[in-house]
């Protein structure tokens, strides 16, 4: 297990992590992950949350129009909306051991029951630069290359590494300076042991 995990397992907000029923399933995932190749820890991980965590706007699990919650946070809910699936993916990728160049969490409008688009977040993986991204999205269990997701509109996209129009290469700035809930999001997954 890496160091930084390592710390977050052993302490958070003063309580042991080992006795956490919530989210010893995922310190033991990420453990148990790190010999798979990195299709297999996408899948896997993927599939963890998509299966583990039940969809519930913010109002009903937060109480909150908005709220962007850590992995951890997530876990304990056991609920959360688009971006909390997206980020609990995304940190616990880059735990797993994908670099964050090939994660980008990507804010879309989606065609969702043949009604009018709707705001959607998913988190996208390159295999290389400029490649077709595959989506992980809580919808669907499927993972499946971007080009064959016609329901989704990419707006904007961003990583701990920065922030992107759409899904495009060139940068519009430091996603930590212009996104409050994703530097907040990023505060708290430090403090759970995330990278």
């Amino acid at each position: 297990m890496r160091a930084g995990l390592v710390a977050g397992l052993l302490l958070w907000g003063g309580t042991a992590q080992a006795s956490d029923a919530a989210v010893q399933p995922l310190w033991l995932l990420l453990d148990g992950v790190q010999a798979q190749d990195e299709l297999s820890r996408l899948r896997t991980i993927h599939l963890f949350f998509n299966r583990r965590i039940r969809f519930a706007t913010d109002e009903v699990a937060w109480g909150q129009v908005d709220y962007w919650a850590s992995p951890l946070e997530t876990l304990r809910r056991g609920a959360g909306d688009c971006e909390d699936f997206a980020i609990a993916k995304y940190f616990s990728l880059l735990a797993a051991g994908v670099p964050a160049a090939r994660l980008r969490l990507v804010y879309v409008r989606a065609r969702l029951d043949e009604g009018p688009l709707q705001p959607h977040m998913v988190l996208a993986y390159y295999a290389a630069p400029g490649a077709d991204p595959l989506v992980l999205d809580n919808l669907q269990d499927d993972i499946v290359p971007a080009s064959r997701r016609d329901d989704l509109r990419p707006v904007f996209s961003f990583n701990s590494e920065g922030l992107w129009q759409g899904v495009g290469a060139v940068s519009a700035g430091d996603p930590a300076l212009r996104l409050t809930r994703w530097r907040e999001v990023m505060v708290k997954a430090r403090a759970e042991g995330f990278r």
